[in-house]
């Protein structure tokens, strides 16, 4: 087959004589009986041979030197911490699923660590705290080498050759950021391994797509439901994966419509069927996964512990030691409090001292006494809880705040009353001041402007206020603003304390208060005699609920700057790294990086294959079908479906980052980059392969298999999904080997110059160190 055959879509081809039928076609024909006699996994020894040795070479490169160093590394104290915490029983907060903090939590409990240890600072020493790291750390590097494994399974299983399934495998095995995140007590190994076997699960159950509701079929369905399950109950970016295979799962059902499918068309009810059992297996199995993760994590955290602040006072009610419980006091009329700020933990507070007459962008303001927000407790953050009309004197005693209320604060300091009026805060020209007014004002014409309804967060009818647990938000009772704070700091006028305003969104979480103390209590009063508590139970669901507003709360609140974070446009370029740990004596250091060469064959082939796409889409509209001519029968709808697939699976788990306002980090580009890892052996394989054995079928006349969309056949399928090895079979693959042996060489020469970044030895020189700076990486010691 030669370029002048270019058929053009519309024209005249050449009519090929009818031809007998030819030792190939009877080969062909013997290979598809014996693919349906046994699988061809069974007897592709050369494939399972290569898997056995990258396996072995996965495990080698994540487990060499594990121990190293012996010190709590970047993030392990939070992960190693959590692990602890769960060993403990001990509530805590983190804004990832707890499924990958189970696993390492299972691991201490395998090895009989009892969390002694609070992983509390980067470098502290597990060998002086007797930590049993290394069995902590053998979870991720084991997970990331069964990565490697399921790449070149899903390779393997795709139908590709041995020498594309080689790179796949070899781009994650020698690539030095997928090493160093899995040898470290982290949850991305997790994450990564369950994206990849999600893949696989679902590769495996599409080429079963002829063969529906077998027991193959439901077998690897439900894997793959679980699969995914397993990735999102990890972390939340889990959903990615989910589109990836269900854009996919669209896709197929799209084509289960089609009247003129190739194994004749569907009725209704039996599209109902398929649709219905990818319905239970890839969404409400994985959800009811997802689900028991949490059940075991409530079930687990029983004790009150540093988690408890990030919950409602009915949420903690549930933990035993629970000091909220144990020590809230109802709240009096004419009590002095104390009132903090649920999120930033300042003080209401207020001093003497006055805003300026004028703000920096022009604005004037009320020149009324400043009210703040102050970190430390003071008495200048006292304040006396009054009703809206006095009580007689001898009614004064005994008379309980309760939630709805219409109150008044005193501020005991300065004898002044808090008050809001329309006049804009210093920072939000659409909120409203904070201030005081003296006492005559607030009896007199301001006296409206000084009420506040007091509002507790999730009360009951008559609900009286109490110290710690009454959460409430302060609502200003004339304009309907809530008190509110926020974390930047006020210019020095007010001695960079934090500005307090009203908030005219009432709904916002973070309008949040609670009374830390009543002052005003005698240390011996009997208000503070308790009687012990029972704990209470909260129905499943409700603490999922609202531990999943707390969790995405606070996620979208990560957008302070950190001086390693990244942006996605620099990920696959590998621009810059993270530095996860550094020991001055001895020059080392580890530094999180991928492997150079690596990603920019990786990134380079993602932009060729966008290229192929837009140029057989482009020729087409032309008339011109060139790309089958040239390639082979059936190579369009591999390019689109196979290699596609793997495309889709690139874009979805790396596009989406560039709408989050969140601190991102190169760690965020890993599933990213093994998909890209998939694209770039395919489409090895695919530049290669340009001389292909036309299949011929003798049973449609001599006519080639494939051609125009919608004249397949079952066999058209079958000849489709033959293997590499018998799709190509005659065919030399000397060019790809050669390819591939190059390739690899500049890969494994790539990962062994960044070698000693990532496992954190030897020491560098500094000439050693400035050879590494490639992009001008910040790596330390370079001086």
């Amino acid at each position: 087959m030669t370029s002048s055959s270019v058929k053009h879509r519309g024209g005249q081809t050449p009519k090929k004589a009818p031809s007998a039928p030819s030792t190939q076609s009877s080969e062909l024909d013997q290979l598809l009986k014996d693919t349906e006699v046994k699988s061809t996994i069974t007897s592709e020894w050369d494939y399972k041979a290569a898997l056995t040795i990258i396996t072995g070479l996965a495990f080698l490169t994540r487990f060499w030197g594990i121990g190293h160093p012996n010190e709590v590394v970047f993030d392990e104290v939070h992960f190693g911490k959590f692990a602890s915490y769960y060993l403990q029983r001990t509530y805590f907060f983190d804004v990832h699923p707890p499924f990958g903090k189970l696993l390492f939590a299972l691991m201490g409990w395998f090895v009989g660590y009892d969390g002694h240890f609070l992983f509390d600072n980067i470098g502290d020493s597990y060998i002086a705290n007797n930590v049993p790291y290394v069995a902590f750390r053998a979870l991720p590097a084991l997970l990331g080498a069964l990565t490697v494994s399921t790449v070149f399974l899903i390779m393997w299983e795709s139908g590709y050759t041995l020498p594309a399934a080689i790179v796949a495998a070899g781009l994650v095995l020698f690539d030095n950021a997928h090493i160093g995140q899995t040898r470290l007590i982290l949850l991305d190994a997790t994450l990564v391994f369950a994206m990849s076997v999600s893949v696989l699960c679902y590769v495996r159950f599409y080429k079963l797509r002829y063969d529906p509701f077998s027991r193959k079929w439901w077998k690897w369905l439900l894997l793959t439901g679980v699969a995914l399950s397993c990735v999102i109950s990890t972390k939340y970016v889990g959903v990615f994966t989910f589109f990836t295979i269900g854009s996919a799962v669209a896709i197929d059902l799209w084509g289960l419509l089609d009247i003129n499918r190739p194994n004749g068309a569907l009725t209704l009810p039996e599209f109902g069927k398929h649709f219905v059992a990818r319905v239970f297996g890839l969404i409400l199995v994985p959800f009811f996964f997802y689900l028991f993760w949490f059940q075991v994590h409530f079930s687990i955290l029983t004790r009150s512990g540093p988690g408890d602040d990030f919950m409602s006072p009915e949420f903690q009610e549930t933990l035993s030691d629970n000091v909220m419980t144990s020590q809230s006091v109802t709240i009096d009329y004419y009590d002095s409090i104390v009132i903090k700020h649920k999120e930033t933990k300042t003080y209401l507070h207020s001093h003497p001292d006055r805003y300026p007459l004028r703000y920096e962008d022009g604005r004037v303001s009320s020149q009324g006494q400043q009210v703040t927000g102050y970190p430390f407790n003071d008495t200048n953050n006292h304040w006396q809880i009054l009703p809206m009309n006095s009580f007689p004197e001898v009614d004064q005693t005994s008379q309980h705040v309760k939630s709805g209320d219409i109150v008044k604060l005193r501020h005991v300091g300065t004898d002044t009353f808090l008050l809001s009026h329309d006049v804009a805060s210093p920072y939000y020209p659409t909120n409203q001041e904070f201030t005081t007014v003296p006492p005559a004002d607030a009896d007199g014409e301001r006296f409206n402007d000084t009420l506040f309804e007091l509002k507790i967060e999730n009360a009951k009818p008559d609900q009286e206020f109490k110290t710690m647990s009454g959460h409430f938000k302060l609502i200003h009772h004339p304009t309907k603003v809530a008190m509110w704070t926020h974390t930047k700091p006020l210019p020095e006028w007010a001695f960079k304390q934090a500005e307090i305003n009203g908030n005219k969104n009432v709904q916002q979480s973070s309008n949040v208060w609670y009374v830390d103390e009543i002052p005003s209590l005698p240390a011996g009063s009997e208000r503070f005699s308790k009687e012990p508590k029972k704990v209470k139970h909260v129905p499943f669901l409700k603490k999922y609920f609202e531990l999943q507003r707390a969790i995405f709360f606070h996620n979208n609140a990560l957008t302070s700057s950190h001086p390693y974070a990244s942006q996605p446009v620099q990920w696959p370029f590998l621009l810059r790294g993270v530095s996860f740990w550094t020991q001055n004596d001895t020059r080392q250091q580890i530094y999180f990086l991928g492997n150079p060469i690596g990603w920019w064959l990786a990134s380079s082939l993602l932009a060729v294959f966008a290229g192929i796409i837009g140029a057989d889409q482009l020729s087409q509209r032309r008339g011109i079908d060139s790309l089958e001519e040239l390639w082979g029968p059936g190579t369009r709808s591999r390019l689109y479906n196979s290699t596609g697939f793997f495309f889709l699976c690139w874009a979805a788990h790396y596009l989406p980052f560039y709408l989050m306002g969140r601190q991102l980090f190169l760690h965020h580009y890993l599933p990213a980059h093994l998909a890209s890892a998939l694209v770039t052996g395919a489409l090895l394989e695919f530049i290669f392969n340009v001389d292909p054995i036309e299949l011929v079928d003798q049973q449609q006349g001599g006519k080639p298999i494939g051609g125009k969309k919608g004249n397949g056949s079952a066999r058209e399928t079958q000849l489709r999904n033959l293997t590499a090895k018998q799709r190509m079979a005659g065919q030399s693959l000397l060019a790809l080997w050669g390819a591939v042996g190059v390739v690899m060489a500049i890969v494994i020469g790539g990962w062994w110059f960044f070698l000693p970044l990532t496992y954190g030895k030897p020491g560098l020189s500094a000439e050693q160190v400035i050879a590494r700076k490639w992009l001008g990486y910040d790596l330390h010691f370079a001086k």
